[in-house]
């Protein structure tokens, strides 16, 4: 498959296509978008070798994640990788399982490896990521960081929905398991879930950090109990699924004592029982965006801090429901 038959496919000339794949700021995004539509169908492949020899460049990203088994991150990699490739670079994917020190070392080991390096819900300080930055083009998901692109997904509105609908069902006090210390995210619900509960007059709980992990739930469902709470807004699925699992050990039934909203809208959540209701997150999305947005910065194609905001939704499913009396139980 030639440059030319991708033209053609796309109805423009040869000179658009080859500035698509060497220097996208160059297009138009409508035109960018059909030209990498028609490759991607055709199969091309740009020469990555003839490519390096002119520009200097590894033609290779890092994608580095907290933690690879957690079910959030899978459909991120595997958009960012698929648009990447299309775009005519490989990713190298890393997992940091959930330590800041090992995220620094990995950044620095890919350093002289890639063109610039996606970080997935960061654990490290801004402070220190602004600092390696400083040698290497950077585009993060889940985190603001001054002067850094990034993609952010909703989270805190989806977490004022579900404060809006516990509160419809009557629940009265609700908590929020935090995840990671240094998560966005977790700051995100927090904060919304707070501004939504003070609206409604509802009482609001903090139990964290905990570990972003079944465990992490299981072990913070005794401090939902001792709180008196028949709502919770979970970090994520795991933190929610492990709360329901602990929960029922202690006695509690879900939805029935206690709703519980999951965050991501991951295949866990979905196949636990009860099926969890969540704040779907737009991964895929998210995914394809920041392989853009580094692309861009790469190419010093973006003027200033670029931040994408993308929007969530409240799933709900059976994990949630009416806030049951003492007395009607009886």
């Amino acid at each position: 498959m030639t440059i030319r038959e991708v033209a053609q496919a796309a109805g423009v000339h040869v000179s658009t296509v080859s500035r698509t794949f060497s220097a996208p700021n160059l297009v138009n995004a409508e035109t960018r978008e059909r030209v990498i539509a028609a490759a991607a169908e055709l199969g091309y492949r740009p020469n990555l070798a003839a490519r390096a020899l002119t520009t200097g460049r590894t033609n290779n990203l890092g994608l580095i994640v907290a933690d690879i088994a957690n079910p959030f991150f899978p459909p991120l990699i595997k958009a960012a990788q698929s648009y990447a490739r299309v775009r005519g670079y490989q990713v190298f994917v890393a997992d940091t399982d959930e330590d800041p020190r090992v995220e620094e070392e990995l950044i620095g080991t890919l350093a002289r490896q890639v063109d610039g390096v996606l970080l997935v819900s960061p654990r490290l300080s801004n402070a220190a990521i602004v600092r390696l930055g400083a040698d290497l083009p950077f585009a993060v998901v889940n985190r603001r960081v001054k002067g850094m692109p990034a993609v952010l997904m909703d989270v805190g509105t989806g977490a004022g929905a579900a404060v809006d609908h516990l509160a419809g069902l009557g629940h009265r006090h609700l908590v929020v398991l935090g995840g990671p210390r240094n998560s966005w995210t977790s700051g995100q619900i927090r904060r919304a879930a707070g501004a939504a509960a003070e609206r409604h007059g509802v009482e609001l709980s903090y139990h964290g950090p905990n570990a972003p992990t079944e465990q992490g739930g299981y072990r913070a469902a005794a401090a939902v109990l001792a709180a008196g709470a028949t709502g919770v807004i979970a970090y994520n699925d795991l933190v929610a699924i492990g709360a329901i699992e602990g929960l029922a050990t202690a006695g509690a039934e879900v939805p029935r004592d206690v709703s519980v909203v999951g965050v991501d809208d991951t295949v866990a959540g979905r196949l636990n029982r009860p099926k969890l209701t969540t704040i779907a997150m737009p991964t895929q999305t998210a995914g394809r965006a920041a392989v853009d947005l580094l692309l861009q910065a790469i190419d010093e194609a973006a003027s200033g801090a670029v931040q994408m905001i993308l929007e969530t939704d409240l799933v709900v499913r059976d994990s949630t429901g009416p806030r049951v009396t003492v007395e009607r139980r009886v």
